[in-house]
Formats: structure tokens, sequence, C-alpha cells
């Protein structure tokens, strides 16, 4: 079966992370989430698949190739124009040859069993079958009503309040019988929003079936860092490549470390970590568990750096405090700085001496901080697009 990663988005709802790349390109401990879900993918047998690209999607191109290195076969179709998440699956109808085909997005990362999803939709008689599975918060999911048939007698697309009247949100994930192209049209046209309300007004059958195992997208930073965390949890054990340079430094795995990285003397680092080839870490820094470093990074003396994502040739000074935060490329904090909780740092951002990022703040690319500022809202940039909805 072929399997169809949906990959058009901008990727609004993450920005600043998104001005540089397309979502399924954003590092997750630093690799492309995107060949985090292709590996999933082959793993599980599903070894021929569709990319709709849209925007920047070259970058995601050039990345996969041919899909040989990860043992499968990627084919790829591009959109013009915005078509919707059923449009760019239309747009691809021909490479499907008229065979049932599995939908996921490309922001998904996931740890689920796939092969019993398809083997559920193949036994049961329905246009389609939405993977479906308990969330807390299902506000920004399509929320599905399912009896006890395993039938969907209810799809809400983002339900505000006083409409929650089901927990099961939509994964994205769907299992398609060919006909359903029959019902999409040629334009922008969405799964969640459209087809499926059209299908169901038409007496026409909506499965769903009930996921087991881990499962988000990243389509927002708070996604991002549990997408993270989750997949830091997994790490088997320590794996070090090449040379480690160590001056009576503590460590505690697990950790995977690339080639080349020098821990200064008295520093401390906690496992699940991630840290990339050529990076330097000071003398007297802590690094707590669930933080991923990129490559070619620099983390100064008396710096603590806890459940943080920081990506390629980022400069940290010395005594900076930085929790649970996200830094895009080329960014640079100077000494004595604090990012609390939930900030973003877009590329090639300048913050100065003394400065406090105050929590869910996020500042945008190429950004310069003043010394001794406290950053209480959001840093945006005339350059770049300001929009935080959507997709």
């Amino acid at each position: 079966m072929k399997t169809c990663i949906m990959c058009g988005g901008e990727g609004t709802r993450l920005r600043p992370l998104t001005f540089d790349r397309p979502k399924p390109m954003i590092p997750l401990l630093n690799k492309p989430s995107v060949v985090h879900l292709v590996e999933h993918l082959a793993i599980e047998g599903f070894n021929d698949i569709v990319l709709t690209l849209g925007y920047l999607g070259g970058e995601i191109e050039a990345s996969l190739g041919d899909g040989s290195m990860y043992g499968v076969h990627i084919e790829y179709v591009h959109e013009e124009e915005k078509l919707g998440t059923a449009g760019g699956v239309k747009n691809a109808e021909e490479l499907f040859e008229g065979e049932p085909f599995m939908v996921v997005g490309g922001d998904h990362v996931m740890d689920l069993g796939l092969r019993e999803f398809v083997r559920f939709h193949e036994k049961n008689d329905s246009l389609v079958t939405i993977g479906l599975i308990p969330i807390d918060d299902p506000r920004d999911y399509g929320i599905a009503d399912l009896d006890v048939n395993n039938k969907i007698n209810r799809f809400f697309e983002k339900p505000g309040p006083g409409e929650i009247f089901s927990n099961l949100a939509s994964t994205g994930i769907y299992v398609c019988d060919p006909e359903i192209m029959k019902w999409i049209p040629q334009k922008k046209y969405d799964f969640a929003k459209d087809l499926f309300p059209d299908i169901m007004k038409k007496g026409e059958n909506i499965n769903g079936f009930l996921v087991h195992g881990r499962w988000t997208d990243i389509g927002n930073p708070q996604a991002y860092r549990e997408a993270c965390r989750w997949m830091l949890e997994q790490m088997p054990g320590t794996k070090i490549s090449g040379r480690l340079n160590i001056k009576d430094a503590r460590v505690t795995g697990p950790i995977e470390i690339g080639h080349d990285v020098s821990l200064g003397s008295n520093s401390a680092i906690v496992g699940p970590i991630v840290i990339g080839e050529n990076t330097t870490i000071g003398d007297n820094v802590l690094i707590g568990p669930y933080t991923s470093i990129g490559s070619n990074s620099k983390i100064g003396n008396n710096s603590r750096i806890l459940s943080s994502y920081i990506f390629n040739n980022v400069e940290i000074g010395e005594n900076n405090a930085v929790s649970s935060a996200i830094i895009d490329n080329s960014t640079r904090v100077k000494d004595s700085c604090i990012l609390e909780t939930g900030t973003v740092i877009g590329p090639r951002v300048i913050i100065g001496e003394e400065v406090t990022v105050n929590s869910m703040v996020r500042i945008w690319p190429e950004v310069r901080v003043k010394n001794g500022t406290k950053v209480s809202e959001n840093l945006g940039n005339e350059d770049f697009g300001n929009n935080i909805k959507g997709s």
C-alpha cells in the first residue's frame, strides 16, 4: 500500500522556526522530523511513498532524495498553489494507481502499529478510516463521536468551548479506498473541513480506528517540545561517535554525542541528551535531561541548559540560564542572560548581555536585543511575516 505524506503547509504556528525551512524539516534530535517519519514507515513495511510538496518543498526533496538510503521509494508531487489537505492528495491521484492508500501528515511523530490500522480498514466497509486517539485538550484537532461498531456519527474540526463532545481526536492519519478521489474536486479542499462532513451528510460510512502507541504532530512549539522529550525518552543507551574530549566532567547516560565534542572541567551532563559534532561545552556547565544541542555550537562557562532544544551553530555565552527553550540556527546569546520556559528564538538573533526573555515569548529572525532588556512580548521583524495562526 502506498503512503502519501502531506508536506504542503507553511507552518505558521511554529514561527519563527519555519522561515528558513518547511515544517517537516525542523530538526528533531538533530535530524529532520520527516526523516524520523520515513524511517518509521519503513520499519512498519510501508516502503512506497508519495510526498506532496508546497512551501519550500525543494528542501524536503533534496534531503530525502529517492528514499533509497532509508529503504523506501519516494515520488514527489509539487503544488503550484495551495490545494488543502484533500486537494493535495487529489493532485497526486495518478501515482496511487487506483489502489487503496494511507495518508499521514509531514509533521507527524509516531510510534504506532500502522499495519493493524490498515488491516482494520480492509476488513470493514467504508470509504475512509480515520485514526483516532484520546487527547486531554483536543481543541486544535478534529474530534469524532465514535459508536461501539467503530462508525463515526459526528465529526467536528477544532471545537470551541461548549462544542467538545468527545476527546477522540483525529491523528490526521487516514486509510482511503480509491473511490475517495471521486469525492474530491479539483480545487482547494480539506479532509476535515470539507470532505468528511460532505461524506457524512450524504449518508456514506466513515469508520474510526483507535490507534495504539504514541503520536503527536509538531504543529506548535509546545507540541514540538513534547515530541523531542518523548523521542529522548526512547533512547536505548549511550552512543559516542568519534572523539570525545572530557576534562574531569561528569556524564550520566543515556546520551548520544557526535564526533569531536569537548566537555570542560567540572561540567555535568545528565541524559537523556543528544549533542551534535564539533560542539564545545565550557567549564562548570550543567546540561540537564531532555536536551538536544546541534552541531558546531558553543556553551560558555557557568551556564545551565535544561530541557532545551538548540539547533546548529548556536553560541551561548557565560553564566546563562536556559530552560525549556528552542533556539534556532546561528543565534548568539551573550553573557548573563535568562531564557525562561517556553521561549522560542529564531535564526541569526543576537541577544545582548543581561537580557531576560520571559516565558512563551518568541523572537523573530535577525532581531538584535540590546543589553539589559527585559523582553515580555514577541519581537517581530518587518522583513518576515508576523502571523502565527493557521497551519
